[in-house]
C-alpha cells in the first residue's frame, strides 16, 4: 500500500477525533456491560474488517472524555496481573447520545456522498488534457 500524503494523514486524524467517541459508544451498546480500555479495543479491532483505523492509545483519552460528559460511567478494580484496570459502561445517557449521533452520522454519510457523487460526474464530464 503507498504511504498517505501529510494532507491525508491530518484528514483522517480530523475524522477520527469525531467519529471515535460514536465508535466507542457502539461498542459499548452492543457489549451489554462493562469493559476495560484494552477489552475495548479489541473488540474496535475485531469490528474493523479493516484492522484498527485508530490507535489503540487514542482511545483512552475518548474514553475519559465520555465519562466526564457522563455518557459512560467507570469504576476502578485491582489486577491480579499488572496495574488496576478501569470498566466502562454506557449510561443511559449514553444510549441516547448514541442514537442522536447515529442519526448524525446517517445524514452526514448520505451527504457526503451526495456531493461526492455529483463531484464524481463533473470530473467525468471534464476533458483530459
Amino acid at each position: 500500500m503507498a504511504e498517505e500524503s501529510t494532507y491525508t494523514r491530518k484528514f483522517r486524524k480530523e475524522l477520527m477525533a469525531g467519529l471515535s467517541s460514536l465508535v466507542l459508544l457502539a461498542v459499548l451498546a452492543r457489549a451489554g456491560r462493562e469493559m476495560y480500555g484494552y477489552e475495548i479495543a479489541k473488540a474496535v479491532k475485531a469490528e474493523g474488517e479493516g484492522g484498527l483505523i485508530f490507535k489503540q492509545g487514542a482511545i483512552y483519552p475518548v474514553l475519559r472524555s465520555l465519562n466526564q460528559l457522563g455518557l459512560l460511567e467507570s469504576r476502578v478494580e485491582a489486577s491480579a496481573f499488572g496495574p488496576p484496570r478501569r470498566y466502562y459502561n454506557i449510561t443511559g445517557e449514553g444510549l441516547r447520545a448514541l442514537r442522536e449521533w447515529q442519526g448524525a452520522w446517517k445524514d452526514m454519510r448520505e451527504f457526503v456522498d451526495d456531493a461526492l457523487a455529483a463531484q464524481g460526474a463533473v470530473y467525468e464530464a471534464r476533458p483530459t488534457a
